[in-house]
């Protein structure tokens, strides 16, 4: 019995360069949002230093301000590398044709 429905891994669709495309300008507004809310965070940090009469809750408090910012940043930079690495996909996909079809 052999099974009509059953792909090969070579049957599967290939991505675009639409593809790329839409997920690089995807990638880069998500950074550029991002990056807002990181300055955002900065400044308000900057203008709302934490008052606390006991040490430990200073040094939590300063700990999980830093955790915040420095993932604010983190995800700013991950989204803008991604971007302007599905930019240069984006670009490749269109200066090589695609391969001619063995079968």
């Amino acid at each position: 019995m052999s099974d009509t429905n059953s792909s090969t891994p070579g049957d599967a669709r290939r991505k675009g360069p639409l593809s790329f495309l839409s997920g690089s300008l995807t990638s880069l507004l998500l950074a550029w949002l991002s990056l807002g809310l990181s300055k955002r965070m900065v400044l308000y940090f900057a203008e709302h230093p934490p008052h606390y009469s006991s040490a430990i809750a200073q040094s939590i408090a300063s700990a999980l301000k830093t955790l915040l910012t420095g993932m604010c940043f983190l995800a700013t930079f991950s989204f803008a590398f991604i971007g302007l690495g599905l930019a240069l996909v984006f670009l490749r996909s269109l200066f090589t044709g695609r391969p001619a079809d063995p079968a």
